[in-house]
């Protein structure tokens, strides 16, 4: 299996299975000399784990990250930093019936057809799980980047959308609410709506919006590595999501040019900001915005129709312990996944100017 690791200078490479005895990861490329906060580490692994709140999967793992190298005397040393994340609360015979079975709009079916098997457990490699690895390498990536803001938030849940622009929001009352959307009013709507969701055995998608601040000038290469085309990338490769837009996004195609640019000040920032903070695929100094929408978790309690490996058509529902929503939990995810693209392009720019 390829596509394990991710980043070009600072890369992160990770392994294990959702029902496997660990998941883990290696990042390489990390320069020396980096002072971390080991709780700080903790507490984003804390915001992505199972079980947190009522209206999350009640799986219950810690998520303790062990290190094995890379760190000494509180300080990174240039070599790389192994580190394992052990599974303690599997649950594998929730998955027994679907051993033969494809679950409709999982990767069930895909990956029998590529590798004539799969871990039916939890979806093995292809479960979410994974991305708890992506925010252990997120954390000290922000560390890194110590002077870059990242924020990202859920934005909406099925048709309650936050409305209001990200400049009108408090992200210190992101962490106040288990659905993690910084308006406290359209936070009990979106908890309520997923609550009615949980009730019927359904599941709801939604999206998250994040805003990068004190981006330098200059990150991004201008032709296939474009800086907005790895966070895209970076986004899409997160479990459950169906699309990816920056600035202006698709409602930037129905504007005219005169509406559309923005005008220079004199300090080389613009009046407006619909670019994104991207122009020509490098970072321009304005604020980075985008947003991520997740489709609604496939597993739901419900009776539907597949497919077995026979080919038979038969019936299943879904069992075991999942997320009725995947927003709140994924915001960590993609505040992770942009860190680990700003701390690659950051070593990058390094590398091309005295």
């Amino acid at each position: 299996m390829a596509g394990n690791t991710f980043g070009t200078l600072f890369k992160l490479t990770t392994f294990g299975e959702s029902h496997g005895p660990a998941i883990g990861g290696i990042i390489d490329g990390c320069p020396a000399g980096i002072a971390l906060d080991m709780d700080m580490i903790q507490e984003e692994m804390n915001r992505r784990k199972p079980g947190q709140s009522a209206i999350v999967t009640q799986r219950k793992e810690p998520d303790a990250v062990v290190f094995y190298s890379g760190i000494f005397e509180g300080k990174t040393t240039g070599v790389p930093i192994g580190f394992a994340i052990h599974n303690t609360n599997q649950k594998s015979h929730d998955y027994s019936h679907i051993k033969e079975t494809y679950r409709p709009s999982h990767a069930d079916y895909v990956y029998d057809q590529k590798y004539g098997h799969r871990d039916y457990r939890g979806g093995g490699r292809s479960s979410a799980r994974e991305t708890a690895s992506r925010v252990v390498a997120g954390a000290i990536a922000k560390q890194m980047l110590s002077n870059i803001k990242i924020n990202a938030f859920v934005s909406s849940v099925g048709e309650i959308s936050l409305d209001k622009p990200y400049q009108e929001l408090d992200f210190n009352l992101t962490e106040s609410n288990p659905v993690r959307c910084p308006d406290p009013a359209k936070a009990a709507e979106m908890e309520e709506r997923i609550r009615e969701i949980r009730k019927e055995g359904d599941t709801i998608g939604g999206t998250i919006t994040c805003v990068l601040q004190n981006v330098p000038v200059g990150l991004g290469e201008p032709v296939f590595d474009k800086l907005h085309a790895e966070l895209g990338k970076a986004m899409l490769s997160i479990n459950a999501v169906k699309g990816f837009e920056y600035g202006s996004g698709f409602e930037g195609s129905k504007m005219k040019g005169s509406q559309h640019n923005d005008i220079f000040n004199a300090d080389g920032s613009t009046k407006t900001n619909l670019s994104g903070g991207i122009q020509g695929g490098i970072s321009n100094g304005m604020d980075i915005y985008f947003s991520v929408a997740f489709k609604p978790v496939a597993t739901i309690m419900q009776k539907q129709q597949t497919i077995n490996k026979d080919g038979e058509v038969v019936e299943m529902t879904g069992k075991g312990r999942h997320d009725p929503c995947v927003v709140p939990r994924a915001v960590p995810i993609v505040e992770a996944m942009a860190a680990l693209v700003l701390a690659d392009y950051y070593l990058i720019n390094r590398t091309i100017k005295l």
